[in-house]
């Protein structure tokens, strides 16, 4: 019995340092409350403010979480086509299933996982923090991260702060 769980102990604690190595996780400090940042990332006006340029979302569990890149081109094809929301505690946290860019033929059709967490610094200042997390193995994923790694980094995140900062 205790070696069965200390067999269990090293598997958790295995996957779990694989899982931390793969995942992709950034905080920014947004100039809004968490209630405006929580309308940025849930409704389809917020969503345009910064991310892209339309959506479809259903605020619910395994509702839709749609994120149209290119709004205007054939379904499945527009960005995000197809995602779902995980989690929805509003003002608190939001997780969605997520997928790679077309140019990744192989990773596109799998489903990785995102969650923003919302954490008030002040009445005015809200700490986002993003996990991105399920990345597969092999070199397409890790092209995969590393995109990700800089979409979410260098373009999603201080658009964010920025839709804010110029109000």
């Amino acid at each position: 019995m205790i070696r069965r769980f200390a067999l269990l102990i090293v598997m958790f604690t295995a996957a779990a340092a694989f899982a931390s190595d793969q995942e992709i996780r950034l905080e920014v400090t947004v100039p809004a409350s968490r209630e405006d940042v929580w309308k940025a990332w849930t409704t389809v006006e917020g969503v345009k403010s910064f991310f892209a340029g339309g959506a479809n979302i259903d605020l619910r569990p395994d509702g839709a979480y749609e994120i149209f890149f290119a709004p205007e081109a054939p379904e499945g094809q527009r960005g995000a086509d197809g995602m779902r929301l995980l989690l929805v505690q509003p003002n608190v946290a939001l997780a969605f299933t997520w997928n790679a860019p077309g140019k990744f033929a192989n990773a596109r059709p799998q489903r990785t996982h995102v969650m923003i967490k919302l954490h008030s610094i002040s009445e005015k200042v809200t700490k986002v923090t993003l996990v991105h997390d399920g990345f597969g193995e092999g070199e397409e994923w890790h092209e995969v991260r590393t995109y990700f790694e800089d979409a979410w980094g260098n373009i999603v995140l201080p658009r964010l702060v920025q839709s804010f900062a110029s109000k």
